[in-house]
């Protein structure tokens, strides 16, 4: 967040979007139903791994660029590759995603920063562990999408933002709604990759994951609580403090698409579930009332 890409009236309302790598199709058919609808009455936008790369192309304003994704690239052998994986190499190869996308002008990236809105995407620092969110602009946009989405193990390396590793945002803070609150949002939306009735368990990936990358170790003690962060946003989201609005956003019950799915047909009833679901969202959104904080209240009442 050191550089600032046009002016910013307001930080009041954000919008959040969780990766979920191949779940993440379902934001991207509830944001192009806001795009259809014209709805974008976000100040900000903060995007984890894939939820970012969808954000992306909401902002670049056509319909259909992440399903694309989905679809036409992310399904092909070149991508995921679990034979690659066994022999040391990509389970999931970001280099050849980026190259192939960005090679068809995926994105219309002056669309994205003329809105003079701020776009910032969440990634996590090797060294310290730690989250961080980075403004993206015309210059670092890839870099840092890329970084955010770079699943440790499952993508054999770190790519640097600023001359630093990162990795996987979702890693110390998938849903950064505390991190929105710091930027001063006081209406947000969070959309979420999972149902609602999800919650987060520490299983044998997670553990081999650990072992596997022992060699940093601040970053394993981040992962190592990955499941109490996880509770500790949705206590977050479900009771938010006093001058803060949240609508919470997630696939129904019946989302059944796995992180790393090729089934072609459950993808585009995933991207439909989403686009069926901005409706609700859209209206919850509209009913929201104006945040007000506890000190401005208590002004207005005395």
């Amino acid at each position: 967040m050191k550089v600032d890409y046009g002016p910013v009236k307001s930080h009041d309302a954000a919008l959040i979007v969780e990766g979920g790598a191949m779940r993440s199709v379902f934001s991207a058919g509830l944001l192009d139903r806001f795009l259809q609808e014209n709805f974008d009455p976000f100040d900000f936008y903060i995007g984890v791994s894939a939820g970012a790369s969808n954000l992306a192309a909401f902002l670049s304003g056509t319909q259909g660029k992440s399903l694309d994704v989905y679809l036409n690239f992310a399904l092909r052998k070149e991508f995921i590759d679990y034979r690659r994986f066994l022999r040391g190499g990509h389970l999931i190869d970001l280099d050849w995603l980026f190259a192939a996308a960005f090679s068809r002008a995926w994105l219309d990236i002056p669309a994205i920063f003329k809105r003079g809105k701020p776009l910032y995407v969440g990634v996590t620092e090797l060294a310290s562990g730690e989250a961080e969110l980075v403004q993206a602009g015309p210059d670092n946009l890839a870099d840092i999408i890329k970084a955010s989405t770079a699943l440790p193990l499952f993508y054999r390396g770190f790519p640097e933002v600023d001359g630093r590793p990162m990795t996987d945002g979702g890693v110390a803070d998938g849903i950064p709604v505390r991190q929105a609150m710091r930027l001063g949002a006081r209406r947000i939306m969070v959309v979420r990759s999972r149902p609602c009735s999800y919650r987060k368990r520490d299983t044998w990936v997670h553990r081999y994951t650990r072992w596997k990358l022992r060699r940093y170790p601040r970053l394993v003690a981040t992962m190592r609580h990955r499941v109490k962060r996880h509770e500790e946003v949705m206590e977050l989201i479900r009771h938010p403090p006093p001058g803060v609005a949240v609508v919470d956003v997630s696939p129904p019950e019946d989302f059944v698409i796995g992180r790393f799915s090729r089934d072609r047909g459950r993808l585009l009833e995933g991207y439909h579930m989403g686009f069926d679901t901005a409706e609700d969202a859209m209206t919850r959104w509209h009913n929201l009332k104006p945040a007000v904080s506890p000190a401005r209240d208590s002004a207005r009442s005395s």
